[in-house]
Parts: C-alpha cells; sequence; structure tokens
C-alpha cells in the first residue's frame, strides 16, 4: 500500500525511498512491533475478559507431572497468535508490493491460523476434549503444503523457476536433483507440514518458541533479499527467484511482531500464543523457505525446532517398541519435546530458553554460512 507513495516522487523526491525494499522491512519491523505493543494489552484483557485463558492442565505436565509451575501458568489467557498474525498481516498490506508469493504467504498463515484458533477454542470449551483431533490438523496441513506445491509447480509464473522439481542442498551450488517433480513435492510437503508442527512443539515454555521464531525469521531476512536480487543471487551463487525480495519485508514484519509478543511472553508469562500463532508463524518460515528454494537450509536455521520435533518422535516410537518387545514403555529422554527433558534435569525455565536461544543463534550462523560456503 505504502509502496504506491513512489508515484508522488516526480512531486517529492524523498518518496524513492518506498522504492527499496531494505526501507520498506525496516518500517515493517517498526510497525509491526509498535502495534504489538499498543495492541497486546488490550488483547490480553479481552481474552481475560472472555475468559479465554489455560485452564486446562498441558499434556506435557499431565505426562511428566510437571505440577511445580501450574498455579503460576493455569489461567493465563492463550490465543496470543492473534496479535502476531493480525500484526503481521496488516504490516504486510502496508509496506510490502503486493505479488504472488507474498499473497500465498499471507494466505497460507491465515489458514494455519485459524486451524490454531479452532484447536485453541477447542482445548478452552472443551477441556476433556484435548483441542482438535491431531489427524484433522494433520490433513488441513497436508492439503494446504501440497496446494502450494502444485500451485509453484504447475502455475506458468512459478513453473520456469523449478522450485519444485529441482532439489537444492545446503553448501551446493547447484540443484542434486532435477526434473523430479513428485520428490519434490514431497519434500515441499514435509518442509511446511513439519515445520508448522515443530514450532508447535517448541511452544512450551515461556518465550521459547517465540524467540527462536526471531532469530530464524532473522536468517530469511538475509536469505529472501538475497534470492530477490539478481546481482547478489549471482555474486552468491544461488537460485534467483523474482519477487522474493517482498519476502524481506513479510521477514521483517515478523520480527517486529515477533518481539513485541516476545514482550508479554517472556518469564513470568502474560499471554501464551496457543496453536494459533504456533502453527502460523511454523508454517510461514516452511513456506518462505520453499518459495526461495531453500527448504532444507530450515534444517539448519530451525535446528532448535528440529531437536524438540525429533525428540519427540524418538520417544513416542522408542516407548512404543519397548512396550510391545518387554511389556514395558521405555523413555530415552526424562521427557519430551526436549525442553522439557531438562525441566526434569532441575534447569529453571529461564536457563533451558537462553541456552536454546543461544543454540538457535549457532544454527542461525551456520545456515548463513552456507550462502558462502558452496
Amino acid at each position: 500500500m505504502l509502496y504506491n507513495l513512489t508515484l508522488l516522487e516526480s512531486k517529492f523526491s524523498a518518496f524513492r525511498l518506498f522504492h527499496y525494499i531494505t526501507f520498506r522491512s525496516a518500517g515493517a519491523a517498526v510497525t509491526a512491533l509498535l502495534f504489538s505493543l499498543l495492541l497486546g494489552p488490550k488483547l490480553i484483557a479481552w481474552l481475560k475478559e472472555l475468559s479465554f485463558g489455560q485452564n486446562y492442565r498441558d499434556r506435557a505436565e499431565v505426562a511428566g507431572n510437571l505440577t511445580g509451575r501450574e498455579p503460576r501458568k493455569m489461567g493465563t489467557p492463550t490465543m496470543g497468535g492473534l496479535m502476531i498474525v493480525l500484526t503481521l498481516i496488516v504490516t504486510t498490506l502496508l509496506w510490502a508490493q503486493w505479488n504472488s508469493l507474498v499473497l500465498l504467504t499471507v494466505l497460507s498463515v491465515a489458514v494455519l491460523a485459524i486451524l490454531g484458533f479452532y484447536d485453541d477454542y477447542t482445548k478452552i470449551i472443551q477441556a476433556s476434549s484435548g483441542g482438535a483431533k491431531s489427524r484433522v490438523k494433520l490433513w488441513v496441513q497436508t492439503a494446504l503444503a501440497l496446494f502450494i506445491g502444485i500451485y509453484l509447480w504447475q502455475s506458468p509464473a512459478t513453473r520456469p523457476l523449478h522450485l519444485i522439481s529441482d532439489i537444492m542442498v545446503p553448501f551446493y551450488k547447484m540443484p542434486v536433483a532435477r526434473e523430479v517433480g513428485l520428490l519434490g513435492l514431497g519434500l515441499t510437503a514435509l518442509t511446511i507440514v513439519g515445520s508448522s508442527n515443530a514450532v508447535n512443539l517448541t511452544d512450551g515454555l515461556d518465550g521459547l518458541a517465540i524467540g527462536c521464531t526471531v532469530i530464524v525469521s532473522f536468517v530469511f531476512l538475509i536469505l529472501t533479499y538475497a534470492a530477490g536480487n539478481a546481482k547478489a543471487a549471482a555474486y552468491l551463487q544461488i537460485p534467483h527467484v523474482p519477487g522474493a525480495g517482498e519476502l524481506t519485508v513479510f521477514c521483517a514484519g515478523m520480527i517486529g511482531a515477533g518481539l513485541g509478543f516476545l514482550w508479554f511472553n517472556c518469564h513470568p508469562a502474560q499471554v501464551f500464543m496457543g496453536d494459533t500463532g504456533s502453527l502460523a508463524l511454523g508454517g510461514a518460515l516452511g513456506i518462505i523457505a520453499v518459495l526461495i528454494h531453500q527448504p532444507l537450509v530450515l534444517m539448519i536455521a530451525g535446528g532448535v525446532f528440529v531437536m524438540e520435533a525429533v525428540s519427540v518422535i524418538l520417544q513416542t516410537s522408542y516407548f512404543r517398541y519397548t512396550r510391545q518387545k518387554y511389556g514395558t514403555g521405555q523413555r530415552i529422554f526424562l521427557m519430551a519435546p526436549l525442553h522439557h527433558h531438562f525441566e526434569k534435569k532441575n534447569w529453571h525455565e529461564s536457563q533451558v530458553v537462553i541456552r536454546f536461544y543461544i543454540l538457535c543463534v549457532l544454527f542461525a550462523v551456520v545456515a548463513l554460512s552456507s550462502l558462502k560456503i558452496r
């Protein structure tokens, strides 16, 4: 929307700044941060008025007997992801020059936010139900991911870019596989669905998921800018995706909205994002990674999310295997997801969060190094 101010640059030269993605990205980040800080107290008060608090015990707390923190967390407003999603969409609407990539990302975030909202609402209204059925969420996520993959694969605008049919691997200049559409479609679905659920699993401690999301978003802020700039892409020998630069504005908005939410979500949290935020944010990261032809880089940058998801998969699989073989289920970790394992080892919640932030920064540095080490 604000990009249209460039039409006035002949009369007011200052408006030429709106041509620059860097300027609009900075504006998006600041706008999202300020909007979040202003909206936060009102949204929290509104959620409290509606009694949309976490008045149910988290599954992890039930399984791991984490009763020591229950009195503080019980009753804390959830669905705070509404603030993140609304801020992100409004900010992108204001500062981005809309194209098919931006539109696809925003619509997907909206769909996942609605899915997460339904899950959160069901948990609140029917606490005993445990929220939406896992298979329902998985089907919706998979359907959305396949739609995105097929669109990118078959659309005349994006098909020549080979975003789906060719597979890129970090630290390699050229695709490791060409014209493997079905394999690429599967990788696309795995990236989007896996990222959405991995962020959801990470959202278990105050500030953990949103802080890591901000760090990973910064990585993709750089990657989207490089992918959208023909000269930078040629110099770095990465796939050039016309229009991807506008996703930089989206990433900047996600950073600003994330920092604004972290203001209220840091320990002790005044609000939780719930599935409304975690499913949408994780899905956004996965979609952006696919759109710039770097889905596997997300596995490095989002290493903390991968660790959390893998810990759950390993724990569940090993427990079922040992129960079937020995009659008694055994565990690899004291508790899963992984952040709860360290809670059980008597790490304070803030210690776990800060140390995971440090790990996330290290993963981010490795991911960015893939731009030059090729």
